[in-house]
């Protein structure tokens, strides 16, 4: 039997599911595991699966390899014109009907995890050892490694000795990105809310208008970044969202501005935090609110950091599987992730690596142009759209050679 990954990957792509509603995925990760042979317990987490499959050698258990592949999608209405583009729709936390995307590629992070178990089960004969796979839910919540941990899973199965992980981004097919130390960065979801005094349109005079409120704080928070913070830091200040009012004749009673804060480390976590709060209160007091404002975290993420020891070894095993110059240093990313929560809560160290979904051609001619930013899609983008191959099959590979590195060889 061999999996059509190419058709599983654009089935994926055409159903895509919002964090915690993973259902459908779900269904065809354990239906794709039942051909496959290995045993898998569903509903971790909610939504999550976790697969095993175990292969002891004479001599013991051998190592204990986790792996990690992110199940969700965004709600994003795609643009790519792609023939299996997604014209899915989901109702998302508040109720509202939205468009879904596979817009940062979990989809091929499932696809290529699935062909990965399908070489490992077919090579068995030359590798010991235990693998345990997370097909997690809600990494765009930054929540779904915390629920599959709090359903029991480090208890339920084998502790790692390494946790891998791998995301597909706007990098030349066929490279691999990946460093040591903190790969990505610490984030914080805040959701701010500010009170006015509500009225009618035409008597401003009567009101404290909260929409002016908030765009003055919006104004302030950049200041954090371009003012605040040592140009040789780094900290990412965004407002994603803004809520208020309902109608162009009335100044509403409140405004719901939404943050998400980006930083490499605990420290700089502290000190962004407080000038959020500091500039929030200052702008709500400077216009004379009556109620102070209030500030909830929706979500915290710890800084993907990875282990010295265990990147030096995975780098030289992908050089010398695929050659030198295939693996390169991106630099740190300001995006975020959940996957170290494994590592973190079983004190295994994690290896977290990019790989390349551009065609190398379209990269190099927009690199030369000067214009990858404008004519590369990034991660969340409506346009963002791996070219299928050779990223699945990179993909594929990758993750087999992460895992045949750290598991035993027989013989």
């Amino acid at each position: 039997m061999t999996l059509d990954l190419e058709a599983l990957y654009t089935d994926l792509h055409r159903h895509p599911e919002l964090s915690f509603q993973e259902t459908r995925t779900a269904g065809v990760i354990t239906a794709t595991l039942k051909r496959l042979g290995i045993e898998f317990e569903e509903g971790v987490g909610k939504t999550g699966v976790v697969a095993v499959l175990r292969n002891p050698g004479p001599e013991g258990d051998g190592p204990v390899v986790w792996l990690r592949a992110d199940t969700d999608a965004l709600p994003v209405e795609e643009r790519t014109g792609l023939e299996y583009a997604s014209t899915a729709r989901g109702t998302d936390p508040t109720g509202t009907d939205v468009p879904v995307m596979h817009a940062c590629g979990h989809d091929m992070h499932v696809t290529a995890m699935l062909g990965a178990l399908e070489r490992l089960v077919a090579t068995k004969d030359e590798w010991t050892g235990t693998i345990v796979v997370m097909f997690q839910p809600a990494e765009e919540y930054g929540a779904g490694a915390q629920a599959m941990i709090a359903d029991g899973v480090l208890d339920r199965y084998p502790t790692p000795d390494v946790v891998l992980g791998q995301h597909v981004t706007p990098l030349p097919a066929g490279t691999i990105g990946v460093r040591s130390g903190t790969q990505m960065a610490a984030s914080d979801g805040l959701r701010v809310t500010l009170y006015g005094r509500g009225g009618h349109g035409s008597r401003p005079h009567a009101t404290i208008d909260p929409i002016v409120m908030a765009a003055a704080t919006v104004m302030r928070l950049q200041t954090i970044v371009s003012r605040e913070t040592d140009p040789r830091n780094v900290a990412v200040v965004t407002v994603g969202s803004i809520h208020a009012g309902l109608k162009n004749n009335i100044i509403p009673a409140e405004a719901v501005l939404e943050l998400s804060l980006r930083y490499p480390d605990d420290e700089a976590r502290d000190r962004v935090l407080e000038k959020v709060e500091r500039i929030v209160r200052a702008e709500s007091a400077a216009s004379g609110a009556e109620q102070a404002p209030t500030i909830v975290t929706d979500h915290t993420l710890p800084p993907t950091i990875n282990d010295v020891e265990a990147t030096d070894r995975l780098r030289t095993a992908f050089d010398r599987h695929f050659g030198d110059g295939t693996v390169v240093d991106p630099g740190m990313f300001t995006g975020s992730e959940d996957v170290s929560w494994f590592a973190r809560e079983s004190g295994a160290p994690l290896v977290y690596w990019f790989w390349g979904g551009v065609d190398p051609q379209t990269y190099a001619d927009a690199a030369e142009a000067g214009t990858i930013e404008r004519d590369i899609p990034t991660n969340h983008s409506p346009y963002f759209a791996p070219v299928l191959q050779p990223t699945l099959s990179n993909g594929v590979e990758n993750v087999v050679v992460a895992a045949r590195e750290f598991l035993g060889a027989r013989g």
